[in-house]
């Protein structure tokens, strides 16, 4: 008798074991529309319970597990969404939950393949499902800094409203102008020449200098040099003085031949291949260009007239945020509305050894565990992890046409199961019967 009642028990288990493939089909099925969702599959483990080759045996039935299949995509499909992010290959965004960055205090980390982010009330990235997206904050001039690569030390959630506005302050002005030869002869009127000079400062204003070319004149001859003054026009306080001279001979006629400084004299010294020097004006560095020595693109002293050529500077005034987006590599750029584009954070990639390991969370998000492996944070495209992918979204890693055909599947082996089970009663039922 105990091997009939094994065959109910494993008729029992059956049903539970095929209760549990049926669960885990109809989650699959129900988010087959949801973005970023990862299918469960179910498998099934043989119990040996005891029994030999000959005499009685003992049915031990089956167990059931399920696996939730992490590391399969869904198709990336566009948006019109610059921050809808997705990932080309391995790899998870770092998010945090909202309600942690409300709350303040450590931030748990978690980890998604996908997600619609926009700017909250505060300019908090985040997606419908109050996941906050975490990045590296960049630097004041765009580059990041070293952050720990095996735990989230620095990341932060990607603020936008921090970059509404912005200033690009000048950091390089080029100054080209040809300089009359005669003005250095011994019989010349020794007349200078002035070239306004506009630059943006850090807070975004407009400020000048004044850059002043006065010729050197010899007692005979030509001297073919010149005292460049550089002036703060707002103080009047001379922040660079530089003796240029040009060559008389061919083939460099009329081109830079030295650019030297008096002893003590304000300004940076003079690079003779790159053809700059840098002044400092209330704290901000600004590098002038007037040409490497012998190079036809620079500063030129011919002929009889002073002529301008052309004053070329770099920055921009004041501008607003017109929008942002996250390039391939996880920076995220901010555009303005002047063209200025401004790196603003950098967003890694997490990598685990066992991506099936994960804990399973709500809304597509995803847990360090145990069986997963120590985490590693990679930059977007290096080592093993994919691009990031702007204005794209992974869709569902449900395949409806599969999920349907193990229903059916399932149904059958349920159903066949439930026949075991009718079938011990009955023979329960006829055993019950001799006695009568």
């Amino acid at each position: 008798m105990s091997t009939l009642y094994s065959s109910f028990n494993a008729g029992i288990a059956g049903l539970n074991a095929n209760s549990t493939r049926l669960a885990a089909i109809s989650d699959n099925i129900s988010n087959s529309g949801t973005q970023g969702y990862k299918r469960v599959v179910a498998s099934f483990q043989s119990m040996v319970i005891g029994g030999a080759q000959s005499g009685a045996y003992i049915a031990g039935g089956v167990r059931a597990s399920t696996l939730r299949l992490i590391d399969q995509h869904g198709a990336i499909t566009g948006s019109s969404n610059a921050t809808d992010l997705a990932i080309s290959g391995r790899g998870f965004l770092p998010v945090t939950s909202s309600n942690a960055v409300l709350a303040g205090g450590t931030l748990p980390l978690m980890m998604t393949t996908t997600g619609s982010f926009r700017p909250d009330a505060n300019g908090v990235l985040t997606n419908p499902a109050g996941l906050v997206l975490l990045g590296w904050p960049a630097e004041a001039d765009g580059t990041i800094g070293a952050y720990p690569r095996d735990n989230i030390g620095g990341l932060v959630p990607v603020n936008i409203n921090a970059n509404q506005f912005a200033s690009d302050p000048t950091s390089r002005i080029s100054v080209r102008a040809n300089l009359p030869a005669t003005a250095t002869r011994f019989d010349s009127e020794s007349v200078g020449h002035d070239v306004g000079l506009e630059y943006y400062t850090a807070l975004g204003t407009t400020e000048s200098l004044n850059m002043h070319f006065q010729p050197t004149i010899p007692v005979t001859g030509s001297s073919n040099e010149w005292l460049a003054t550089i002036t703060d026009t707002n103080d009047g306080s001379v922040i660079g003085e530089y003796r240029i001279t040009f060559d008389d001979t061919p083939p460099n006629g009329g081109r830079i031949l030295s650019v030297t400084q008096d002893v003590g004299a304000a300004g940076g010294a003079y690079d003779a291949v790159t053809g700059e020097f840098t002044v400092t004006v209330a704290g901000q560095d600004i590098a002038l260009n007037i040409g490497a020595v012998a190079d036809e693109d620079s500063l030129s002293q011919m002929a009889n007239d002073f002529i301008p050529v052309s004053i070329d500077r770099n920055g921009a005034p004041v501008q607003a945020l017109a929008g942002v987006q996250v390039d391939a590599n996880g920076l995220v750029k901010a555009y303005y509305d002047s063209g200025l584009i401004r790196t603003i954070a950098q967003v890694p990639l997490i990598d685990v050894p066992n991506p099936n390991g994960l804990t399973a969370l709500d809304s597509q998000a995803f847990r360090a565990s145990a069986e997963s492996g120590s985490l590693f944070l990679w930059d977007a495209g290096d080592g093993p992890t994919g691009e990031i992918l702007s204005f794209a979204r992974e869709e569902s890693a449900t395949d409806i046409a599969a999920e349907l055909t193990d229903m059916i599947q399932t149904q059958r082996a349920y159903s066949s199961n439930a026949k075991v089970i009718q079938t011990v009663d009955e023979m329960l039922q006829e055993t019950t019967n001799i006695k009568r």
